[in-house]
Formats: structure tokens, sequence, C-alpha cells
């Protein structure tokens, strides 16, 4: 397809020797500009790339300058040998003016965009805070351009394989009912009902499951959804998931199909995943990794010791779980160092991190060192394993608060290495999940869905697994459930389960939950009701597509594959949102609407 247009006969990057000869017309942005005595070079940015404009005519040089947009008219020759930049893909041409046309000045900008940027430090950026004010200047920067360019070319792969997998793309609605699904909803005043309200999907979770008794058996879309959670770093209240539902299915089709699609958007960006991927339960995953999403790019697995410290007499040890990981090399930290390991583990709401040191002639130091029974001091090297100049760190306590602790140690560790290589992807898949989780767990900020001490591991239709389905309601804590996470470098990327498609199994976890009968009908009747319809067995799985682009991307922030992100706190620093509204805005609404006022 010919890109001519008004404007141009060829983008920056088609200019190759293929063309020395010829008359072309670019158009594009001033990228930086270079004077030698009575000749300027200008380098002209389009959203392919560079290419290098010769301008021999002073006068009309003189008014360009970085970040204008113009429209260059000239010939195509070969660079004077020994010229030649074989960084740039045009490196080896090079354009002669022969006429320039202004087609917008630019003020100087807040920050620079130029791609000579690339080449050097990053550091010449500003905070993130300026970058979102100035987000259409940030969005020039050529890193910039490559993520926005691969999440459309990794949504066109997905889409490709769902096609041939024989899935139908369907746009659910923004505005519905508020329905628990364990984060609070934004809501919208509806004007035309006073004192009635929309809010917007946490998730497309009910919608999708009605497609399924619809008959539109394989569903997909890029859903937008919405939580209004507390922020954190790497949360937008507003992201993007693959949302994916089949009917006549069992996890393992699900699995099987993800997987597919999974392969797909990797190679879209050149990288081949082998299939099937590996599995691990969840409790094996929090036994050896401290985390229900393990980053397998390197090994250093927790070591349990709950047994070994069984009698001893170091009291804090005296708990349901002791854990450890092998700090290799460890035994040179300095003791300021350590230190600040006390300071790391306080911020992430433990006391402190317990340690010990084996010196380079076996010698065991420090701080618990003194509190362990001649025995315990003398195994110890062998039951974790280390050897001579290595450290060890412990955790106590709990035993998932205790794994999560040392799950993070492990990863902090790997990371001081520099063992997290982001063009290495080890993926897994984290199943047998528990179905319930308790509500007063201090580590977990999710909303519970209903009122009892229970609420849903992942979301209130997940079915239990087949072994708990008479039994998950008499034994909450330990029922196990039918769902399963996508998990690549330590991050959760997507995840999913069979759904509960029988109304007698739904009615029993809603009851564990502490959701009425009366609550149910309010709060998604409509969802019990259509199950009554003929409801065929589906199951399904979601990715996180901010989180998924973001990995393949190398980001270190899902802020930069979002084209417009918000910062902290859920503010956007470009448009100035959320701002108040006028007083006759507000009327309009509804919102102060007073029912009773409204029968005087």
């Amino acid at each position: 397809m010919s890109q001519q247009t008004a404007y141009r006969t060829h983008h920056a990057t088609d200019v190759t020797e293929g063309l020395v000869g010829e008359h072309v017309t670019l158009a594009g942005w001033v990228d930086r500009r270079r004077d030698h005595g009575g000749v300027a070079f200008i380098d002209l940015r389009d959203n392919t790339g560079l290419v290098q404009v010769v301008i021999n005519d002073e006068e009309m040089a003189h008014p360009l300058r970085s970040e204008y947009v113009i429209e260059v008219d000239g010939k195509v020759r070969l660079r004077p040998e020994g010229n030649e930049n074989d960084h740039l893909a045009t490196g080896k041409v090079e354009v002669v003016a022969e006429k320039i046309r202004v087609l917008a000045k630019s003020d100087a900008l807040p920050f620079q965009v130029s791609t000579a940027l690339e080449n050097e430090s990053e550091n010449k950026l500003p905070g993130e805070d300026v970058r979102l004010k100035y987000r259409y200047l940030d969005l020039r920067r050529p890193a910039m351009q490559r993520n926005i360019k691969l999440r459309s070319d990794m949504m066109r792969a997905a889409r490709t394989e769902l096609d041939k997998l024989g899935f139908t793309e369907v746009e659910t609605p923004t505005m519905i009912k508020s329905t628990p699904e364990g984060a609070r909803d934004f809501v919208v005043p509806a004007r035309l009902v006073p004192g009635s309200w929309y809010a917007l999907p946490q998730s497309p979770q009910l919608l999708k499951q009605l497609l399924m008794v619809a008959g539109v058996e394989r569903y997909y879309q890029f859903a937008r959804c919405y939580r209004d959670e507390d922020f954190r770093a790497d949360r937008q209240p507003e992201f993007t998931q693959l949302d994916m539902e089949m009917s006549f299915v069992d996890q393992e089709d699900v699995i099987a199909m993800a997987e597919q699609v999974i392969k797909a958007i990797w190679k879209a960006d050149g990288y081949d995943i082998e299939t099937p991927i590996r599995r691990i339960p969840w409790q094996e995953a929090m036994d050896k990794y401290g985390s229900d999403k393990p980053d397998l790019r390197f090994g250093n697995e927790l070591i349990e010791l709950t047994d070994y410290f069984k009698n001893t007499p170091f009291r804090v040890f005296q708990a349901p779980y002791v854990g450890a990981v092998l700090f290799k090399g460890g035994a040179s930290t300095p003791r300021r160092q350590f230190d600040a390991w006390q300071d790391w583990a306080k911020q992430r709401g433990a006391k402190g991190l317990a340690y010990v040191v084996f010196g380079e002639n076996g010698e065991l130091k420090g701080p618990v060192a003194k509190n362990l029974s001649d025995e315990e001091r003398n195994g110890l090297k062998e039951a974790v394993g280390a050897e001579d100049g290595d450290a060890v760190f412990f955790a106590a306590g709990a035993r998932e608060s205790s794994q999560l602790l040392l799950g993070a140690v492990r990863v902090e560790l790997a990371n001081r290495a520099g063992l997290l290589d982001p063009k290495k992807f080890a993926f897994c898949w984290v199943v047998d999940f528990p179905l319930f989780k308790r509500t007063d767990d201090p580590d977990d900020d999710d909303v519970a869905v209903g009122h009892s001490k229970w609420t849903s591991m992942h979301h209130p239709f997940t079915m239990p697994s087949k072994d708990w389905i008479d039994t998950f309601d008499e034994d909450p804590e330990h029922a196990m459930s039918d769902s399963y996470d996508i998990v690549c470098n330590g991050n959760e990327m997507g995840g999913g389960s069979v759904r509960i498609h029988r109304d007698d199994i739904q009615d029993r976890v809603l009851n564990v939950l502490g959701i009425t009968p009366q609550e149910a009908q309010d709060k998604f009747g409509f969802l019990l009701e259509a199950f009554k319809y003929g409801a065929p067995p589906h199951a399904g799985i979601a990715l996180g597509w901010d989180r998924t682009v973001a990995l393949l991307a190398g980001a270190d922030s899902i802020r930069d594959v979002i084209a417009f992100p918000k910062a902290g706190g859920g503010r956007d620093p470009l448009t100035g949102a959320p701002a108040p509204i006028s007083d006759e805005q507000r009327a309009e609404t509804g919102v102060d609407y007073d029912p009773e006022e409204d029968e005087d």
C-alpha cells in the first residue's frame, strides 16, 4: 500500500540506496541540527526513524529549530565516503534539500526528546510528573514510540490467533450495575434516574458468563476495567485485559488455548516460547519461592528449617514456620549493609531479618549465631547447603507471611546480583489455588465480597475443584478451586478459572462468603436467573494487557506502555483530572437527590 500523502512521498526510513538520484518529499520533525560552515545538516524524524537532510542554502536553514514540523523536497544521494552512520537504517544516504516549508513552529521544549538522547544517559529525562504533564512530548521519544507500536503489534497477533481458534470479539458495556468483585467500584450518577448510579466494571466477569449462556461459546475482547483501589506503584485505576471465555471446556482446554495465544503474542516480537509451560501447585510455589507468582529466571529456592529448629533454645525460632534463603558469597557483606537489610525488611512490615554468615574458616558469625545450640550451629551449613563465605537470611513466624518475606529477599538478592535479565522469559502456570482466603489478612487490601470471615481467592463464581465439590463449605480453610494463574518473570500476567454453572453450587459458595439470598438477588440476580435457562459448563482467563506488554517491552513500569496513564493517587497531570465540577453540573447529575424531599 502506498504511503504517499499530500505532504510526503516517502517516510524517513524508506530513503535507502535504492532511491539514490530520485526526488523525494518528506515530512516530520527537526530532531536536531548541526552547522558546518555554510552547510547545515538536520536529522528529520518521523514515526519510522531518522534521515539526514543537507541544506546548502543558509537562508533556507536559518529559521529551522528543534521540533519544528517541516516538509522537505530534495534529491537522494549517497553520503560521502567515510561519513556513513552504521547506527541508522538510512546511514548510507542523505537528502539534499531543494525546498523546505515550515508547517508548524515549536517553542523551546520543557525537556529533550531528540533521538540523540537514546544514545546517551536516560538520566536527562525529567521526573515522571513532568513526563506525564507533557505526555504528548514524552511519546515522541523513540523508546516510547517503540512501546506503543509493540502494544499494537501484540494486539494484532492475539486477535489473529483467537480468530484462528474460532473466537468472536464482543464488546460489553462500560456502565453496569455495581456487583461485588474484590475492589471498590467507580460510580457514575444517572441524571435521568435521580438517586441511582451506574458502576464502571471491574472486569466483564458476569457479562462474559452471560455470553456463554447466550451460546456465543468462544468470546474475547480487549476490555477496559476500572477499580477504585488505593494507589500502589504499578496500579492504574483504569486498565486493559485481554478477556477470553469458552463453553464446553475444562481447565486443560483453557490452558492449551492460552498457551497458543501467548506463543503468538511473543512471536510478534521475535521470541519463540516453548510449550507446554511448566505447572507449579500454589502450595509448592509458596514453599519453594515464597510467592504465588514465582520468578524462575534463577534458582535459590527457600529452605524450610521448621523441623531443624523444632527443639531450639532460640525463642524467635520457636515458631510455626522457620525458613531460610541462601546469600551466595554474602559473608563479605559489611555490617552496615546487613543493617540496611533490616530497614528493607521493616519497610515490608517485618520486624527485621535474622542472618548468619559462614566465615572463610567455617566460623559461624552474626547476631543469631550465639542464640543457637551447639548442635544447631554445627549442622547448619549442611542443612542450608552453604559453603564458607556464604550468608543465610532467616524468617520465622506464621508460614505464609514468613515465606512472602523470604520470597522478596530471594528476588532482591537476584536483582542485586544482576540475575534478572528482562530479555529472558520464564513462564509457569500456578495451579491448585485455595478457593477462599481470610478477610482479616493484614497483608491483603482486597475488599471482601461478602460478610463472613472468608472471601474469594479469585471471585465468587470460581468452581471448587472436583475433589471439593461436595465438602468445600464444610472446610473453607482447606477447600481448593479449579483456577490457574499464568506467571512470567515474577509477575502475575493473568488468571482464570472454571466457572460455576450450577445454581446449587453457586448458592453454597455465596453462603460461605456471607452473601444472603436476598443480597445475591439484589447484586447479581440477573446472572442467577440466567443460569436457570441452560448454562453450559464454561471457563476462561484474562491477561492483564498492560503488564503483558510491559514484560515484552522490558519496561520497568506499566505506565511506560500506556499512552496516557495516571500518576499517583489516580491523578492525571496532563488534563488535571480528577477536577471539581460546576454547581450547575452537580445539580444536573442528581447526586444530591433526596427521595424524602421528593415525597414532600
